[in-house]
Formats: C-alpha cells, structure tokens, sequence
C-alpha cells in the first residue's frame, strides 16, 4: 500500500527546482542589469576596434621571444636546459664553439606551430633569456612561417 505522503514528493521536487531555476534566473539577471548600469565593471575587450589600446593579461602566454639588449645580443648560454623541460620538442638549441673551444649558441629554433604555450621552458631557463610574448594574431596560411630563429636579432630578419 502507497503512502499519501509518498504520491507528492515527485510533485515537490519539481516544484523546487522550478522554485529554485527562478531564482537562479534572477541572479543572472542581476548581473546582467548592474553591468547595464555600471559598464566601467565589464571587462570584455572590444576588439579589433581597439587594437591600438588593448593591453594583455599579465599572465597571457603567447608566443615565446628572446630579448636583446641595444648592442643585440642575448642571454642565452646554450645550455639546452629549456629544450630538455620542452615536453613535444618544440625548441631546438644548436651550439658550436667559439675561436676558444667553449660552447656557445648558434640557432635557437622555436617551432610555434608545435607548441603548447605550458612555459616550463621559460620556468626552467636559469638565465631569464626566454620570456613568453604578448602578440597573438600570429595566424598565417603555411606553416613554415611559424618555424623561428630566436637568436637573430630583430633587424637581421630581413
């Protein structure tokens, strides 16, 4: 034999949710209407109609960069500890020796199409040579264009 009480607890439970969805609409809602109000608290990016101003995140990663200084040259030791932290092989650090037999570097390619933008290799440089940059409209239609070599420095390019 059924219980009374038994033949409405399905009939509860629906209506709680029901109860309870309502309300959660509301708490959006009251999101959604104080943005309205308050639109300096919005924090959506209007791009590209603001590519001149927009600022990345601190923490953004983008593609990976090495820093020269105003002679044009690095910090990079070739040490390859970052090629070793690299966990698909992205960085590839090349040495040779100098006139006095010690190693140095002669190519450091970075393969962005292949990476993961984790920043272990950043994380594991000793030296600071590696930073992570801000650009992201990197997008091109062959895929060799994504292949560079760090260590020119920015005139040599071209």
């Amino acid at each position: 034999m059924i219980k009374q009480n038994d033949q409405h607890r399905p009939c509860c439970a629906y209506l709680s949710k029901c109860i309870n969805g309502f309300i959660s609409l509301l708490k959006g809602m009251a999101v959604t209407f104080g943005y309205f109000i308050s639109p300096k608290k919005i924090v959506t990016q209007q791009y590209p109609e603001n590519r001149e101003t927009l600022q990345m995140m601190e923490r953004f990663r983008g593609h990976l960069l090495m820093p020269h200084d105003d002679k044009g040259d690095h910090s990079c030791t070739a040490c390859g500890i970052c090629e070793k932290a690299c966990p698909n092989g992205t960085i590839s650090v090349l040495t040779t020796k100098d006139i006095s037999g010690r190693k140095v570097l002669g190519q450091y390619i970075y393969r962005f199409s292949q990476c993961t933008l984790c920043n272990l290799c950043v994380e594991s440089c000793p030296f600071g040579a590696i930073v992570m940059g801000k650009n992201f409209e990197l997008a091109v239609y062959d895929r060799e264009k994504l292949t560079f070599i760090l260590n020119t420095s920015p005139g040599e390019l071209e």
